[in-house]
Order: structure tokens, then sequence, then C-alpha cells
């Protein structure tokens, strides 16, 4: 099975709602690997890596998002990055990132 990594940009009502437990969990229960982060801009962020069909149903989920999520758009992209072990929560990056 060979494995892939995406940068994710999730839009709409992602952040307050619980996005990033939901996605570290949503992930670690795929066997993916990667970190998630609220950007300043109202979006939520995500790089994931794992099997590629684990990578593609994480993306349909990332669609759905949690209960109290209203997700209008994921974009997604190819990303070449050291990921760590299991699944972060990062911090918001400033504003300049």
């Amino acid at each position: 099975m060979t494995g892939k990594t995406r940068r994710f940009r999730i839009e709409g009502r992602v952040q307050g709602v619980g996005f990033r437990a939901w996605t570290q969990g949503e992930a670690e229960a795929r066997g993916l690997a990667g970190w998630v982060r609220n950007r300043p801009d109202g979006t939520v962020e995500a790089v994931l890596g794992g099997a590629e069909d684990a990578v593609d149903g994480m993306q349909d989920a990332l669609r759905q998002g949690p209960r109290l999520a209203r997700v209008t758009r994921v974009t997604a992209e190819p990303a070449e990055e050291a990921l760590p072990v299991g699944v972060e929560i990062r911090p918001t990056p400033a504003r300049s990132d």
C-alpha cells in the first residue's frame, strides 16, 4: 500500500466547534500521523499522512466534520513534510504565517 501526505484547508464554521479535536481522533483512528491547527483567517489547516486509502477517507470525513461544524469547502494538496507520531493539535500561527 502506498502512503501519501496531504495538506488540507477546511473552510466554513470550523473554529469553536471542536474541529481540531475531532480531526485528531478521526485521523488517529485511521492510523494517520500529522497535525491540525486553527488559522487566523478562520479556517482549519491539517497536514496528514499515511496509507493512501486512509488519507482519502479522511478527506471525505473532513467534508462533514463534527456535529456543530458547517464545512463549506475542503481543499487538498500534496505535502512533503516530516510528520510527528500520532496527530498533534498545534497552536494558531501568527497572522503573518
